[in-house]
């Protein structure tokens, strides 16, 4: 038998994300009340033990430790509360299979399925997008000046002033050409240096611009491959389409899978799906699997046993459970029957043979094996007959001559031996 296809895997995974978005959800709200009535009881509690600590007498001692033990008391209290609401959430769910199908239409838009716009998320180039600082502007040191010393005057210029003043002038004179000289080396070594550093920095600002451009070429093609993707996207739905409507096999099945890939159960009660269509009778041979009766909740409610400090589970009675469990697999039957015909608006499926079991290992051999629950047949005319609002799963099973288990409860196969009548058929 075939199992989800491609397109019915994604709606699969989408609808099972946002049912853990939803339980995410609820769970943070139920964790923020929980944190916020801790919060508030710890802030309680400080406030007694201050004051029972500021008090003296012992008669005041008591009381605020009574007061505590009170207040310890309703905290377990609303613990025992919030488990319970979560029991009759699960157990309200479970008890609800069918109810909550009807409140959706199960048919499919495959044209949904096609992306209309492809989205790009935005060129990111990061430190890559900045240039590399320009070079400063070369500014070199002023040339050394040249200051004559003075000329002797008066008395100092008559006698040997002129020779010693002479004498002077080619000390300056040469001490100036000696500056000169060390300052056009410095000026031709700032040169060179300045020189170099535009080299280094050209090489950089060619490396950044490469890498740039790499960056925004590899984006391109991510963003081609988008589109590309895109377009086979498209082409696969339109194919899909047209193979609908032209009655291949391999495409009524793909849109089986995504309409049960819809069908979104509880997570205390999770369901698989396998299935096959014959194009010559127009039957879908469908399988559902079921868990296990041990999975189903088997506590009644919880209670606060203050004499022992714990929380006590009162257990469903026996048959109790075993009601609430053939309820549920009863409800999986019509549903499931009730979304493929629902959702198949073109009527490609004209019957449906479906088998609602539990996966299991068998006690005596110790191998895998198959339980059939329900075994039942059905045809679109008259099934979609029925107002699913207001029957009992159990008599519509019935009625559509079902062979179902005695005790599913009890994982007692249902016998098909019979065979399984199909209403509205010859």
């Amino acid at each position: 038998m075939a199992k989800r296809g491609f397109f019915a895997e994604i709606n699969y995974q989408a609808q099972q994300a946002e049912k853990r978005q939803r339980q995410q959800y609820n769970a943070a709200v139920r964790a923020h009340a929980t944190a916020q009535r801790a919060a508030e009881k710890a802030r309680r509690d400080a406030e007694r033990a201050r004051a029972a600590a500021a008090r003296a007498t012992d008669a005041q001692r008591k009381a605020a430790e009574k007061e505590a033990a009170q207040l310890y008391a309703e905290s377990r209290v609303a613990e025992t509360e919030e488990m319970n609401a979560e029991l009759a959430s699960t157990l309200g769910e479970i008890d609800a299979l069918l109810a909550a199908t009807l409140e959706v239409d199960d048919f499919v838009d495959l044209e949904e399925f096609k992306v209309s716009t492809v989205e790009h998320p935005p060129f990111e180039p990061g430190a890559l997008a900045t240039p590399t600082p320009p070079m400063p502007e070369l500014v070199y040191p002023p040339e050394p000046p040249y200051a004559e010393p003075p000329a002797p005057t008066g008395l100092s210029g008559a006698f040997g002033g002129k020779k010693k003043h002479a004498e002077v002038v080619e000390q300056a004179r040469a001490a100036h050409a000696a500056a000169v000289q060390a300052w056009r080396d410095e000026c031709t070594r700032m040169y060179n240096a300045h020189l170099s550093e535009q080299g280094i920095r050209r090489q950089r600002e060619a490396d950044r611009v490469a890498k740039l451009a790499e960056a925004e070429a590899a984006y391109q093609a991510e963003c081609r491959q988008r589109e590309v993707d895109a377009e086979a996207r498209n082409a696969e739905v339109t194919k899909l389409i047209n193979d609908l409507a032209f009655d291949v096999p391999a495409a009524i099945e793909e849109y089986v899978g995504i309409v049960l890939s819809n069908s979104v159960y509880p997570e205390s009660f999770p369901v698989s799906h396998e299935y096959q269509f014959d194009l010559a009778t127009r039957e879908l041979t469908l399988a559902v699997t079921v868990p296990e009766p041990s999975t189903v909740p088997a506590v009644k409610e919880y209670r606060y046993v203050k004499a022992k400090d714990e929380i006590a589970a009162t257990m469903l009675p026996v048959k109790a459970q075993k009601d609430r469990y053939a309820s549920a697999v009863s409800q999986v039957a019509v549903r499931t029957l009730h979304e493929i015909f629902e959702a198949d608006r073109a009527a490609k499926i004209r019957s449906i043979a479906l088998t609602v079991g539990v996966n299991r290992t068998a006690p005596a051999t110790g191998l895998p094996e198959t339980v059939p629950l329900v075994v039942v047949g059905a045809d679109r005319d008259t099934f979609t007959t029925f107002d699913l609002a207001n029957v009992v799963p159990d008599a519509t099973l019935a009625h559509l001559g079902a062979a179902v288990s005695k005790s599913p409860f009890d994982l007692t196969p249902a016998d098909a031996s019979k065979g399984v009548r199909v209403r509205g058929q010859a």
